[in-house]
């Protein structure tokens, strides 16, 4: 099971993801809360609580780093687990995914909290 909170600061929308990403179920409910975030401009999925990830949810970050791609949004993980960063490179896949630092992660925040503040 996997449970999915969202944050929005602006154009940023934060995905915290809790739990396994092992069934279709779990992936179609990420795939469900990112694609209905189309007006942010930067989304990141923070996967530090997730405690295991499958083929179909590696399938499912391929898709949406590809829809966001395709919507001109920029699509960052971040604080993968252990499980999530040694599947990653047991596939291979650590490469085609952009892992944000925590420093960039602040940025990125202090970059929304201001434009959100502008614009407010």
């Amino acid at each position: 099971m996997l449970n999915v909170t969202v944050a929005i600061v602006g154009e940023l929308a934060v995905f915290g993801c809790e739990g396994r990403i092992v069934e279709r179920e779990s992936a179609s409910k990420l795939r469900e809360a990112v694609t209905s975030q189309t007006e942010a401009r930067i989304v990141v999925l923070e996967l530090s609580e997730v405690r295991a990830i499958g083929g179909g949810g590696l399938g499912m970050l391929a898709f949406l780093q590809r829809w966001a791609r395709e919507h001109n949004i920029r699509f960052l993980l971040f604080h993968p687990s252990k499980s999530v960063q040694n599947k990653l490179k047991r596939t291979r896949s650590i490469a085609a995914f952009y892992i944000a630092s925590l420093e960039e992660m602040r940025a990125l925040l202090a970059y929304a909290n201001s434009r959100y503040a502008l614009a407010a």
